[in-house]
């Protein structure tokens, strides 16, 4: 259509993550801080608190036993440098 354009700018998308942590990890904290920047709200699962969430996450994550595991609207990103990825490439930004 002539003089029809959507941008990603444009849209409100509200993200949805779910992130697989653990007590002590860096790398979580950074993913944590990196989804609270880009106002996309989380639900944390603490995996050595909990074995059904760590069962839960090699399922979902195809056998990954790193943390952390992360999840945008039930899609699997991979880890924290998997999410800077994304968010480098401005796959985040469409939540602002």
């Amino acid at each position: 259509m002539p003089g029809f354009q959507i941008t990603y700018q444009s849209l409100k998308i509200n993200m949805k993550a779910k992130i697989y942590s653990t007590k002590i990890c860096p790398y979580c904290v950074r993913a944590k801080m990196l989804l609270e920047k880009r106002n996309i709200k989380y639900i944390e699962y603490k995996v050595d608190e909990d074995s059904e969430k760590y069962m839960e996450m090699l399922e979902l994550s195809g056998g990954r036993q790193s943390v952390p595991q992360i999840f945008l609207d039930e899609k699997h990103i991979g880890g924290y440098d998997d999410l800077v990825d994304l968010d480098m490439e401005g796959g985040l930004d469409i939540n602002e």
